[in-house]
């Protein structure tokens, strides 16, 4: 399932304009608005009364002595939707009667599905800072976006609600729509359907990845892997005590016939109890002599067969022979087949050992938990040869869980991806069907889509979009056999089994079962489908006109997870890219470079940091988590290190510029709070900036000042550095602009005249000020657009 905001909205002067966003859990349509203020002879902020706020909390009749961001924000995004600016421009002018036309010319993108995590964190607000900030700059040169955003699980929309607010994300909450909803379902099963009937789906029996703890396959890209140089103990979720990792164990098998021992080291001996051979090299001289002969399985006592394999054994490692466990070894399941060995699986999907292992007193325990009392065995049957404690390994572990990856022979849905992403290669080597931004991201993206492998895009999970797959079981006919068809529904269903059943020859008056599959698909497929699906697209109709989304603003962590999937379903089905340009910024981690997580307690809430929070709350988040003891006592140490006194309110404007300076870090963005801080302070001096210069105004006459705002009013708009990949330059250069040359340099250097009086000088230097006051507002806003809408109102407010 999936949550998206879409957003819609219409260009004041080139007309409708949307853009679209999803994520798992759910789906709204948001719309961005500019005001209609962005005509030549209107000011982008709200320029006379009837523009006031109306909210709660409306802007004071001038500014405060001191900036504060939530005297400042407090308000205002209800301003904004009761104001309607957030509604598509289309409606906007119909009410208010411009009697302008609507155009067709449009501007779309999509951002990406965070991962399930109950909450936005601050890798989430730095996307919608980022997608907002071009937002609000392009509605200030008459450009839009139309955007999805996300929203997750019912329980927690609510508090992702207020904290997307709190972002000042520019969204029109009344379009929501739900991933699973009819429109969204009759695309996903379409597209799987259709991708069926052009051979690119199947169902195969095969090694795959799987998650005991979520009991669910996962594909390739979502395993973390964690390399150790010797015994580590390792936490794996669900167990109390930690498991021995990066021990090599050694264990010796006799010779059928009684005439010597070969020995094996593993990592895993557990497995041993499903060992179906011994492998050697066939050029090794060792063992030449033990060619096509069998050892004995020192548990079980049965009689396993010695293969020769060039493809699995390396003769220079280790004792040069390998134990052969074909269901629980990628490599080894390849030399099964390889050989026509049988397959033993001893593990079950929940990570207990099963009945196949042919030991009873094994049956039922964790794998882990088998671990010691297999080398008990061995020892009891003088088949241990020691371990070596300084074995280094790499861990396969799930990203969402954490929890050891268990390689399972598991029957699967696959969907081929070779072709598609030749497809996709193809338009990039075109060169103006779409582009990488940052460029050094295409070799990546060259060498993912040409190492590309089947995706495996069933899961086994309890929610998401139910697979269109119908099992069909004849009468009296074994389990184990398995025929399958795909439809759409269940009376489609029927006629294809039918129809399956004449094509082998069967007697249609023949009883049979139906069943549809209880696997959901990977919700990385209905994602892919989004920049078609989100706009209206059924796989029936007609690839929607707003299609292709002219940006893709994203993480790069998810550049191949959810990117590239998109690439290739959505070229596959419409027939051209579904973006023409793709930006890419960077991951957030914490300041010390750690990736944020819950297990070390070093994820921030939004919230904390726009708002400000005590010590003791983020103390009591660490402790209502689902945290081992172990992980809240290192969690609380490190909580306790970084913010000693809590974290002070930033506010939004604080947060959101902070993390847009930080975009200069092409990869990754390490998260220190004092950023932000440093941020909101310069939000105080801008504050301050703008009350110097309104007390300055308010030594003017009404006609003088008549003069200098209409003055300013046709000045036109500089161009600034917003694009999208220089929001960073931007940033930085608005703020060595109002610190050094606006306040540190002209200021001290005009004070004289600024405080003298009202002469033609001081007018001329008024003009000066408020020109490059009201100039650096426009330009700050997209990136500040709280504390740069109050002031402006203040600005033309002077005098009453």
């Amino acid at each position: 399932m999936s949550t998206a905001l879409a957003l819609q909205r219409l260009r004041t002067s080139y007309g409708p304009v949307q853009r679209t966003r999803a994520s798992t859990f759910g789906a709204f349509s948001w719309t961005n608005t500019a005001r209609l203020l962005a005509t030549r002879r209107r000011r982008w902020y709200a320029s006379s009364a009837s523009d006031a706020p109306s909210a709660p909390r409306p802007p004071a009749a001038q500014l405060a002595d001191t900036y504060q961001p939530s005297a400042v924000e407090g308000g205002r995004y209800d301003w904004w939707e009761q104001q309607g600016l957030f509604m598509p421009q289309s409606e906007r002018r119909q009410a208010i009667g411009t009697g302008e036309a609507p155009s067709t010319e449009t501007f779309t993108m999509i951002v990406p599905p965070p991962n399930v995590t109950g909450v936005l964190h601050i890798g989430h607000a730095l996307t919608a800072y980022i997608q907002d900030t071009v937002l609000r700059r392009s509605d200030m040169t008459r450009e839009a976006f139309i955007s999805e955003v996300w929203r997750w699980k019912e329980t927690c929309s609510d508090h992702i609600g207020v904290q997307l607010r709190r972002l000042g994300a520019s969204l029109d909450w009344r379009h929501a729509f739900f991933t699973m909803d009819d429109t969204r379902g009759e695309a996903v099963v379409e597209a799987f359907c259709q991708l069926h009937r052009d051979g690119l789906i199947y169902r195969d029996t095969r090694l795959v990845n799987w998650c005991c703890a979520l009991r669910t396959v996962i594909s390739d890209i979502e395993i973390e892997y964690e390399d150790v140089e010797g015994r580590t103990m390792l936490a794996l979720p669900g167990r109390e005590d930690p498991v021995e990792f990066g021990v090599l164990h050694r264990l010796a098998y006799q010779l059928a016939d009684g005439k010597g021992e070969l020995i094996v080291g593993t990592t895993r001996v557990e497995t041993m109890l499903a060992d179906c051979a011994l492998a050697v090299h066939p050029d090794d001289a060792r063992y030449k002599h033990f060619h096509g002969k069998k050892v004995v399985h020192p548990v079980t006592g049965c009689h396993i067969p010695i293969v020769t394999d060039a493809h699995l054994v390396d003769p220079e490692f280790g004792t040069g022979v390998v134990k052969v466990t074909p269901a629980h070894d990628a490599n080894d399941y390849a030399c099964a087949r390889r050989h026509g060995l049988p397959v033993i699986s001893m593990i079950n999907m929940d990570g207990t050992v099963s009945a196949a292992c042919g030991v009873p007193e094994l049956v039922g325990k964790d794998r882990y938990d088998a671990r010691p009392v297999v080398v008990e065995m061995l020892k009891q049957r003088d088949a241990y040869r020691g371990a070596d404690t300084k074995h280094a390994m790499r861990i396969a572990r799930c990203s969402r869980s954490g929890d050891v990856i268990e390689p399972m022979i598991q029957p699967q849905w696959y969907l081929k991806c070779a072709e598609m992403a030749e497809r996709v290669l193809a338009d990039l080597e075109c060169g103006n069907q779409y582009a990488i931004i940052p460029a050094s991201y295409e070799a990546e993206w060259r060498r993912w889509l040409d190492g590309i492998h089947d995706w495996c895009v069933s899961r086994q999970l309890w929610w998401g979009h139910r697979i269109p797959a119908y099992r069909v079981m004849l009468s009296g006919e074994s389990p184990s056999e398995e025929r399958w068809v795909v439809a759409r529904n269940t009376e489609e269903a029927h006629g294809e089994a039918k129809r399956m059943l004449a094509e082998q020859g069967r007697d249609l008056s023949t009883t049979y079962q139906l069943s549809q599959d209880e696997d959901v698909l990977d919700t990385w497929f209905s994602s892919g489908l989004l920049p078609l699906s989100a706009l209206g697209w059924t796989g029936k109709n007609p690839v929607p006109t707003r299609y292709p989304l002219n940006l893709m603003e994203t993480g790069a962590d998810i550049l191949f997870f959810w990117v590239a999937r998109m690439s290739m379903l959505c070229t596959y089905f419409a027939g051209s890219t579904p973006f023409k340009q793709i930006s890419l910024h960077p991951m957030v981690r914490d300041a010390q470079g750690r990736k944020m997580s819950k297990s070390l307690g070093n994820v921030l809430d939004p919230l904390h940091v726009i708002e400000g929070v005590p010590l003791a709350t983020l103390e009591e988040s660490i402790q209502l988590g689902n945290l081992s003891a172990p992980e809240k006592k290192r969690s609380l140490f490190d909580m306790r290190k970084q913010f000693p006194n809590g974290i002070p309110p930033c506010g939004s404007d604080g947060l959101r510029f902070s993390l847009l300076l930080a975009t200069q870090q092409t990869r990754q963005i390490n998260m220190d709070v004092s950023n932000v801080v440093a941020a909101s302070h310069f939000a105080n001096k801008l504050w301050n900036l703008c009350k110097f210069a309104f007390a300055r105004f308010d030594s003017l006459t009404t006609n003088e000042t008549a003069w200098l705002v209409e003055a300013v009013r046709h000045t036109p708009m500089p161009d600034a550095a917003t694009t999208l990949i220089r929001l960073h330059e931007a940033a930085s250069e608005m703020r060595r602009f109002l610190v050094e040359d606006l306040c540190d340099t002209y200021i001290e250097y005009a004070k004289p005249l600024l405080y003298g009086q009202a002469t033609e000088a001081k007018l001329q230097e008024m003009y000066h000020l408020a020109f490059a006051l009201d100039t650096s507002l426009r330009l700050l806003h997209p990136m500040m657009p709280f504390i740069t809408e109050v002031c402006p109102i203040e600005l033309v407010r002077q005098p009453q």
